[in-house]
């Protein structure tokens, strides 16, 4: 068990200490990620008093509009992640196509990364994120993304709310670390986070209700109600889940009438969240099939989400499959 107040980069290191053979590449690019987020932090901290709320006058990708916060916080991503040398490849949510860094052409990995989750949120002051999910080099080209979700190497978020927290899963549970701001680290203060068998909480976007796909769902958000359940739902995915990932529960993205494949990206939302979650003990499903077994097709995939406590997730699976 580690020390609580340990600070992330000697738990990094700590864990590296694991693996004989460890070449230290692997905490450098989490380190690299860390100052990142430290950065983007500070920002968010002032989003209301300098001129970076509101919106860039672009979209991106998915057709949506960028926030300017959105847009710093995807360069200060780039920036850091590139100059440390440890990436072969990032892929961006808000960029098209990948970055092949020059300064990580010999590096072991490729990271995908959503560097502000919630970002509509950004001018009401809820809580955003930035999520990750590193996988090993292979291919050494694009394809190198479209690896299932179990092949992580290391995922996480960060939580910018009335704290900023930092966790994540190299495949040996999940950690949180606090940001303290008077000394500017990261320091554990949530150890070896376990989902409960069983929480009190759902969360969908009931307004979508009438075009959820299948309409078996709505049977077991009656239920759920039934049952005692109580509807909590930001709007913020990172916050979402950082709620269910706590205190059990159920966080679900169904598909709808509308979206028919989902809403949710699977390489910057879905599948860090599910290795996380899956990690915690919890379980991660499209209603269909394990979101960490899916086979990406595309690096801007998307797909429907369930995902939280083992018996809410069994619950749900068995409505859809008698439904």
């Amino acid at each position: 068990m580690k020390k609580l107040g340990m600070d992330l980069n000697s738990f990094i290191l700590d864990q590296e200490r694991r693996y004989p053979n460890a070449t230290g590449s692997l905490s450098r690019a989490l380190v690299a990620i860390e100052s990142a987020v430290k950065v983007i932090a500070s920002h968010v901290r002032m989003a209301g008093l300098v001129d970076i709320l509101g919106k860039a006058g672009k979209t991106n990708i998915q057709g949506e509009e960028v926030q300017k916060l959105d847009e710093l916080a995807n360069n200060l991503m780039i920036e850091y992640l590139s100059s440390s040398g440890e990436f072969f490849a990032l892929a961006s949510e808000e960029l098209d196509e990948p970055i092949f860094p020059e300064e990580g052409k010999d590096a072991k990995y490729v990271i995908a990364f959503d560097p502000l989750d919630g970002s509509s949120n950004i001018d009401v002051n809820v809580s955003i994120g930035t999520i990750f999910s590193i996988h090993k080099r292979v291919n050494s080209d694009s394809s190198d993304f479209l690896q299932e979700g179990y092949k992580q190497v290391a995922a996480g978020y960060v939580v910018y709310g009335s704290s900023t927290m930092f966790v994540i899963s190299t495949g040996n549970g999940v950690n949180g670390f606090t940001l303290d701001p008077s000394v500017g680290m990261f320091l554990l203060s949530h150890q070896d986070i376990k989902l409960p068998e069983k929480g009190k909480i759902y969360s969908f976007n009931e307004s979508n209700i009438k075009k959820w796909e299948p309409q078996s769902l709505v049977s077991y958000v009656e239920t759920l109600k039934e049952e005692g359940y109580t509807s909590r739902y930001i709007g913020s995915m990172v916050a979402d889940v950082h709620r269910t990932l706590i205190k059990g529960g159920v966080f679900a993205y169904p598909a709808d009438t509308k979206n028919k494949n989902g809403k949710l990206r699977l390489l910057y939302e879905a599948s860090p969240m599910a290795f996380l979650i899956t990690q915690a003990g919890g379980m991660a499903t499209t209603g269909k099939e394990d979101i960490l077994n899916i086979k990406p097709t595309d690096i801007h995939q998307r797909v429907p989400v369930f995902l939280g406590s083992k018996k809410e997730i069994q619950q749900l699976l068995s409505f859809i499959n008698n439904g």
